[in-house]
């Protein structure tokens, strides 16, 4: 089977005949498959066995004939080669044993060594290299977001420790940050190292910050991160999370391909806000997969219509999908994306011409 490269092109901004669709959290907990997997194995036992983690990774793209494939890992599998000792609990989330308070727990964290600790994720990238016919998007999680689950040790609403601590102790804090960076920056030169074609630095809650403390506490670490790995010759995407909208025009400076969006905000906004500098990556509402497939199918049709009117589209959702979601919509989806997309980009071409 010929290679498909259209996710690829979109994020460079070239003209594709369809729309490249794929889906965050695509190898899931809504494929039944997926669940009877998880009902023998944790999340990290799967990381830890590539046979398995490739095969979990490679089955949204059998079912749903998704043009990329997403990694099957989780943001916080590079933090255990620092030195964190954590365990991912169920119906919580990271659950963290020795948590980040002060100097001390800041000072004791290590150069992450891949080739050593994760090797068996490196493994895994290798796999899907050989096997896959669509491009691998691997990833990491950003360091604020990381630093929320290390500070506060578990999941938090509030982010009141990271807060306290962001504006209390702010060199504290950026010390933090810079070994995060250095850290997320080791990570995916390894994966791109070891045939990862793309990889999108999830941020998954910074939206929790204001803009002006998103600018001074977070964006220069996110500015390093991309400027040291832009010599990687494959599409850099940064997904700063849901409500994240009023930090978009804040990245305007970043060495990235694609900025992902949520649903609070247009693919036409998501670009103005952006400076037209970037392809644009969204934005579905996941929850929209709850509705009836023609509700679904419109509110898709939407978003298309909105992605073609400039080259550097992906369809994707604004955030990830949810366990209640079904397989036969999602596949249901993705045909129409690529069906109604292709139409719409024909007749649009016929349009110009």
């Amino acid at each position: 089977m010929a290679y498909n490269d259209r996710f690829i092109r979109a994020c460079q901004g070239r003209e594709v005949d369809r729309l490249p669709v794929w889906y965050m959290r695509q190898a899931g907990r809504y494929d039944p498959e997926y669940r009877k997997i998880k009902e023998n194995y944790s999340l990290l036992e799967i990381c830890q066995q590539p046979e398995l983690a490739a095969e979990v990774t490679l089955m949204p793209v059998r079912k749903l004939g998704v043009d990329a494939a997403i990694l099957y890992s989780d943001i916080m599998n590079p933090v255990a080669s620092i030195g964190i000792d954590f365990d991912i609990v169920k119906n919580i989330g990271p659950v963290i044993h020795n948590p980040i308070r002060n100097a001390e727990d800041i000072n004791r964290l290590k150069p992450i060594d891949v080739e050593k600790d994760l090797s068996h994720i490196l493994e895994t990238i290798a796999i899907l290299d050989r096997e896959l016919d669509v491009p691998l998007i691997t990833f990491a999680g950003a360091p604020f977001t990381i630093a929320s689950y290390l500070i506060e040790g578990r999941p938090s609403k509030s982010y009141i420790r990271t807060k306290s601590m962001m504006y209390s102790e702010p060199q504290l804090w950026h010390s933090l940050m810079d070994k995060l960076g250095d850290m997320v920056i080791t990570y995916l030169r390894a994966h791109v190292k070891s045939g990862g074609k793309a990889f999108q630095l999830f941020d998954s809650w910074v939206g929790a910050l204001a803009p002006r403390d998103f600018e001074k506490f977070v964006l220069p670490t996110i500015t390093r991160i991309f400027t040291e790995l832009q010599d990687l010759d494959v599409p850099k995407i940064y997904f700063p999370g849901v409500s994240s909208g009023e930090l978009l025009p804040k990245l305007t400076g970043l060495q990235a391909d694609v900025i992902g969006i949520d649903w609070r905000v247009s693919i036409e906004e998501g670009r103005l806000r952006t400076g037209g500098k970037f392809a644009i990556q969204g934005n579905l509402d996941p929850y929209i997969l709850t509705a009836p497939m023609d509700i679904i199918k419109q509110h898709a049709k939407d978003i298309i219509d909105e992605g073609i009117k400039q080259p550097g589209f992906v369809f994707n959702l604004g955030h990830g999908l949810f366990p209640e979601a079904s397989l036969e919509k999602l596949r249901e989806l993705t045909e129409y994306v690529h069906h109604y997309s292709a139409e719409a980009i024909a007749r649009q071409g016929s349009l110009q011409k």
